[in-house]
C-alpha cells in the first residue's frame, strides 16, 4: 500500500480542477494583457476566477491580488507594508512558517525594521499578553502572525488579534496558507488587512497564490506599493504575465473546498480521531506536538506526534517512507536539510531526542491508510525492541 499523508505540505490536484484548467492550457491561450479577442477571452476568464474568490471569502475583487504563491504573497504584504507605511518596528512568533519569519528576521538584519518575537507558551500559544505589551511600547508596527501553524496545528484568533492591532493602530498581516479552503474567511468582518493564499493547499496546482489586500484600510494608512515591479498587470499591483490557468485552477479548487467543506472537515476529523485514539492504545509514550491532539484547538488537518525515544529516531521517515508511506518531519521548505524542525525547537521544553512526525490529512485519504500507518509504526518499534 502507498500512503500520501503530507498534505500540509501539498495537496493531490482534483480532477475537475484540471478539467477546468485545460481549456486555458490549450484553446485559450491569448495574453490577458492583449485587447483583441484571444485576449479579452482571457482576461474575461482571469477576472471571473478574481470574483469567485472574493465572492466565497466576502470581498471585492478589486482586493485580490494573484501571486507565484504563498511565499510571494506574504513578501509582498511584509515587505510592501513597511516600505509603503514607513513602519519600524514589527512582531512575529518564532514558530511561523521561513517565508514569514526569514523575511522578517532578513529585514532586522538589515535595519529596515526592529523585530520582536511574542512569547509561546509549551504548546505553542501565542502569549496575548505579551503582544499587547509589545504593541504599546512601540507604535509604528506590523504584526504578522498565523492563522494556522503548518507543523503543529495550533490555530490564531484572528479576531481578536486583529482587534488588538486595531486598537494600537498596528498594520496586521495573517499567513492563511494552511487555513485556506479548509476554514471559512469572511473578509467582510475580518479586522485583518492581509491575509494569503496558495492553491496548491486546497487540491489546486502549484505556482499559483493570492493576496488580499483590505481597501477599507481598517489600519488607516491606505493602499501599498507593488512588490514586483514590471507592467501593468494585477491593477499596477504585481508585474508579470498572469498564470492564467493557474488561476483559473485555484478559483476552482477553492470554490469545491467551500461547496464540501464540511462534509470533507467531518469526514477528515474522523481520520485524524482515528489515528489519535490508536496511537494512545498501541504506542507506549506517544505525545502530539503543539495542539495538534486536540480535535477542538487545532487545524484538524495536521497531527504532529512524538513518538518514544528510539535510536532509530533519525530514521523514522526514511522507514514510513520504504513502506510506501509519506510524511514529513516538519515544514516541506525545509526538508532535505540537517536542520531540525524550528517551529519544535521553540516550544519550551521540547525533547530533541524524540522523533517527531507530521501526519496531515486530506479528503482522499481513507481509514485503511491510517490503520496501515499505525501498524507499520508499531511494527517498527517491536522490531527495535526484538533486536536490543
Amino acid at each position: 500500500m502507498r500512503a500520501y499523508f503530507d498534505n500540509a505540505a501539498t495537496t493531490r490536484l482534483d480532477p475537475e480542477v484540471l478539467e477546468a484548467m485545460l481549456p486555458l492550457m490549450t484553446e485559450e491561450f491569448g495574453n490577458p494583457s492583449s485587447i483583441h479577442s484571444h485576449g479579452r477571452k482571457v482576461r474575461t476568464a482571469l477576472e471571473r476566477a478574481r470574483k469567485t474568490v472574493a465572492t466565497l471569502l466576502h470581498t471585492s475583487p478589486a482586493e485580490i491580488f494573484f501571486t507565484s504563491g504563498g511565499t510571494e504573497a506574504d513578501n509582498t504584504a511584509i515587505r510592501s507594508s513597511i516600505e509603503t507605511y514607513g513602519l519600524t518596528h514589527a512582531i512575529t512568533s518564532p514558530l511561523e512558517h521561513h517565508a514569514v519569519l526569514h523575511t522578517l528576521q532578513h529585514l532586522d538584519k538589515q535595519g529596515v525594521v526592529k523585530l520582536s518575537l511574542v512569547d509561546v507558551d509549551e504548546d505553542g500559544r501565542i502569549d496575548l499578553a505579551h503582544l499587547e505589551a509589545l504593541l504599546k511600547s512601540n507604535p509604528n508596527t506590523l504584526v504578522s502572525l498565523m492563522h494556522g501553524n503548518n507543523e503543529i496545528g495550533n490555530l490564531l484568533d484572528l479576531e481578536t488579534v486583529g482587534n488588538l492591532c486595531r486598537e494600537h493602530r498596528a498594520v496586521f498581516h495573517s499567513d492563511t496558507v494552511q487555513t485556506m479552503g479548509h476554514y471559512r474567511h469572511d473578509l467582510h468582518q475580518l479586522p485583518v488587512d492581509f491575509i494569503v493564499g496558495a492553491a496548491h493547499k486546497f487540491h489546486g496546482p502549484k505556482g499559483v497564490g493570492f493576496l488580499y489586500v483590505n481597501a477599507n484600510t481598517k489600519s488607516g494608512r491606505g493602499a501599498i506599493h507593488p512588490f514586483i515591479h514590471g507592467g501593468s498587470q494585477e491593477r499596477n499591483m504585481r508585474g508579470g504575465t498572469e498564470n492564467v490557468y493557474g488561476i483559473v485552477g485555484l478559483a476552482k479548487a477553492l470554490e469545491i473546498a467551500y461547496n464540501e467543506m464540511d462534509s470533507h472537515r467531518n469526514y477528515i476529523e474522523t481520520l485524524k480521531s482515528r489515528m489519535i485514539g490508536q496511537l494512545r492504545e498501541r504506542l507506549d509514550g506517544v505525545s502530539f506536538n503543539g495542539l495538534s491532539g486536540s480535535l477542538s484547538e487545532s487545524l484538524y488537518t495536521v497531527l504532529n506526534v512524538s513518538l518514544p525515544a528510539s535510536d532509530m529516531s533519525d530514521m523514522l521517515l526514511f522507514n514510513l517512507d520504504i513502506a510506501g508511506i509519506s510524511a514529513s518531519g516538519g515544514s516541506a521548505c525545509t526538508s532535505g536539510s540537517n536542520l531540525g524542525s524550528h517551529v519544535l525547537s521553540a516550544l519550551p521544553g521540547n525533547d530533541p531526542e524524540r522523533g517527531a512526525i507530521r501526519f496531515s490529512f486530506s479528503k482522499y485519504n481513507t481509514a485503511e491508510e491510517v490503520d496501515y500507518v499505525v501498524d507499520t509504526l508499531v511494527g517498527l518499534f517491536k522490531r527495535e525492541k526484538q533486536l536490543l
